[in-house]
């Protein structure tokens, strides 16, 4: 079929491929303008671009499909549009351009986590088993018709980024398998059922660890969080970043947030029992071991986050 691609980050990129793979035909790429990166803001294509500029296809770049871009869809004549994590709305005027709609890769079993960040709430929430959904995009929000499903095992040690990176494989096989059975006309979208629930772009302060939750709360809120928009706490008035945890559940006798540094572990009290810190990131400085942090203390008596 004559594909119209959307996306924007290297989550997006498997999808592409996949297309590419199944014989499908790439009429244009949809993405998000360049934007800066890195501490000097160097002005840089999104990874769907530079794939785009590697594989000789036409570009279009835009923030929103606004008319121009509406016209440069319409001009490249798709009969379907592919969608994976493109990060703008499409409005109802280019919903109707591709005769067979705009097919959507979404990284929940609908309609669970509808919304920007379905793999982070479903770590956080504790769910025990996520997947990848596909739907025929419409207005509402992740609310369409779903043509197709796929199941994944969330593991105890998943964070976001490594359980996106594995639905970013398996999902793409089935958004390849759901464009052929539309270009074969085989599949059909069935009305979603099930219990709602949302899952909104998370904040910075989504990350913040209170130490008075229970372990394991706290413990799945980290994994959920990393490494988009990252897990921390404050310590001496400034931030401190944290990398996932280990539950310690024989150590109870820590108050939430009092630290025990031992000569191999880093222990931080909770609500139930304490958390052993495995990688840091104080204020000011890069990532390392909680155990060298610790051993740069004067003071290792008394430390309490904030």
């Amino acid at each position: 079929m004559r594909v119209l691609f959307a996306g924007t980050p290297a989550v997006a990129l498997p999808s592409l491929e996949a297309l590419r793979a199944a014989g499908h035909e790439i009429v244009a790429v949809l993405t998000r303008p360049d934007a800066p990166l890195g501490r000097k803001r160097v002005m840089t294509p999104s990874p769907v671009a530079a794939r785009a500029v590697e594989l000789g296809l036409p570009i279009i770049k835009a923030d929103k499909i606004d008319s121009e871009a509406a016209a440069a869809i319409t001009a490249a004549a798709p009969e379907v549009a592919a969608i994976v994590a493109y990060g703008a709305l499409i409005p109802p005027v280019a919903l109707a351009i591709p005769a067979h709609g705009w097919i959507n890769l979404h990284f929940s079993l609908l309609p669970a986590w509808r919304g920007a960040a379905p793999v982070q709430h479903s770590v956080i929430n504790g769910d025990e088993v996520t997947g990848a959904s596909t739907f025929l995009l419409e207005k509402g929000l992740d609310t369409g018709p779903v043509y197709g499903t796929m199941t994944e095992v969330i593991q105890p040690t998943d964070t976001s980024a490594v359980l996106l990176e594995r639905l970013s494989h398996s999902g793409a096989v089935l958004l390849a398998q759901t464009i052929d059975g539309i270009g074969a006309g085989m599949v059909s979208g069935v009305e979603q059922q099930g219990v709602i629930s949302l899952a909104p772009k998370l904040t910075l302060e989504d990350g913040h660890v209170a130490w008075s939750d229970p372990a394991l709360a706290i413990n799945r809120r980290i994994r959920g969080v990393t490494t988009e928009p990252g897990a921390w706490t404050t310590l001496a008035g400034q931030r401190f970043k944290l990398g996932p945890v280990r539950l310690r559940p024989e150590v109870t006798d820590l108050a939430p947030a009092q630290l025990r540094i031992e000569a191999k572990s880093v222990m931080v009290g909770t609500g139930s029992h304490a958390v052993e810190l495995i990688d840091v990131q104080p204020s000011g400085k890069k990532l390392m071991k909680a155990t060298d942090w610790a051993r740069g203390l004067a003071n290792k008596e008394d430390v309490v986050f904030e």
